[in-house]
């Protein structure tokens, strides 16, 4: 028999360990609604084109990371490698932008695909929760995107985070600073590695975000972004700093942090761990006003984030952030034979009817193998059903973690209340 297994840089999420996902989404959808935001769900691939245009050709997303192919109509087509511009893409085909503004949604079941080197809490194949507020440009906004980052690590419980955070500028300013940028790293050219020799004719923005040691230590005294920002994006930035303060949210600026992907303008910001295998970014977005006009909508400012699912329960694994299983069934019905069997099953739909999570016997098991099932399953009550339990309308709710036993009519209504709930 051939034995199938998944993708090298997939990983199944088993039935046993889901309850750990709807945990975290559950916290998820609790705070962005408080805030307003809606759900969007955008398709698993797009052409090609839209992720040159936003995320940039000379990224390391898109020279060495995109799943791209030729569909059988010869298009090519990419596997999302992020969230935001298929959100984007949507925001204009759907004319969302006619709209009272802002428009602030997010994703939460988003898979997104990077060939990459798979590592702890990083998967080709993982899952982004991310939001996007589409159409302010006052920042408030990025205010607002950071605080609902911070308040859902606030709510997991861990510890050892800081917010980073820098401006990257905007068109108007950005080349000036790129020219500096130029003179300091025409010095180092020789030093460079292949793909930052690259970085420095395209994009030398790009070149502090490289990944290499000798190109990281490089870009250590390389000019710093603040000082060539025009006043616009320096009055942002402090008007952001001064909501940051207002909400209690405490940060550090962060001169070298650039983001991976050519949309963004002025703010960027990331929420990073030290711990262990979870290092690094949990989080990280910025403000991309140009982006939709880029992509073919009106001109209009956003702002928005990303974090990747997998990570943050890494994160919550390793500081030892338990959450609690929910129970699988509250009653397991035990049958001794076939007519037993019927009552029990038409008491099983009954039970789930009121809302209870209720089981009965399927593999045709002995009473015995099924009580031994009901306290592997960890089934909170039981009830045996049998010839005499039918003729006098009486039963034993017994809690199995207890072992107390009470005497119950087999009616639905009667042995909810009595049971543990």
């Amino acid at each position: 028999m051939a034995t199938y297994r998944a993708p090298k840089g997939t990983k199944d999420v088993l039935p046993e360990e889901s309850y750990r996902w709807q945990h975290l989404e559950g916290l998820i959808r609790k705070i962005v609604e408080k805030y307003g935001l809606l759900e969007a769900r955008t398709p698993v691939i797009e052409h090609t084109e839209l992720f040159l245009r936003s995320v940039g050709e000379t990224t390391d997303v898109v020279q060495k990371e995109m799943y791209t192919f030729l569909d059988k109509g010869e298009r090519s087509i990419t596997l999302k490698p992020e969230g935001t511009a298929g959100a984007v893409r949507m925001f204009i085909e759907n004319g969302l932008f006619s709209e009272a503004q802002p428009t602030k949604l997010f994703y939460l079941y988003c898979p997104v695909f990077r060939y990459e080197r798979p590592q702890a809490g990083r998967l080709r194949e993982h899952h982004q929760f991310g939001i996007e507020i589409f159409g302010s440009k006052e920042p408030s906004a990025d205010a607002e995107a950071i605080a609902i980052a911070t308040e859902l690590f606030d709510s997991i419980g861990v510890g050892e985070l800081k917010v980073k955070l820098n401006s990257i500028g905007c068109p108007k300013c950005r080349g000036e600073y790129q020219r500096a940028l130029k003179e300091y790293y025409a010095q180092q050219y020789e030093k460079l590695c292949p793909a930052c020799k690259e970085r420095f004719e395209r994009n030398p923005l790009r070149l502090l975000d490289c990944k290499e040691e000798h190109c990281h230590r490089i870009a250590q005294n390389a000019p710093h972004t603040m000082d060539y920002v025009c006043e616009e994006c320096k009055e942002h930035m402090e008007k952001l700093e001064n909501y940051l303060e207002l909400m209690g949210i405490e940060y550090e600026c962060d001169p070298m942090l650039v983001r991976g992907l050519d949309y963004y303008t002025k703010t960027v910001f990331e929420i990073v761990s030290d711990m262990g295998g979870a290092q690094g970014t949990l989080c990280g977005g910025g403000r991309y006003d140009g982006l939709i006009k880029e992509l073919g909508g009106p001109e209009m400012p956003a702002v928005g984030f990303g974090l990747g699912m997998e990570r943050v329960l890494l994160l919550m694994e390793q500081s030892g952030i338990e959450i609690e299983k929910p129970y699988r069934y509250e009653i397991m019905l035990i049958s001794m034979d076939e007519r037993s069997k019927n009552a029990a099953f038409k008491l099983c739909f009954d039970l789930r009817n009121r809302g209870v999570r209720a089981d009965c016997d399927h593999m045709g098991r002995s009473v015995k193998a099924q009580m031994k099932y009901a306290s592997k399953v960890e089934a909170v009550h039981c009830v045996v059903i049998g010839q005499n339990e039918l003729d006098s309308g009486m039963a034993k709710l017994k809690n199995m973690f207890t072992g107390q036993e009470q005497e119950v009519r087999l009616d639905p209504d009667a042995i909810i209340e009595r049971m543990d709930r």
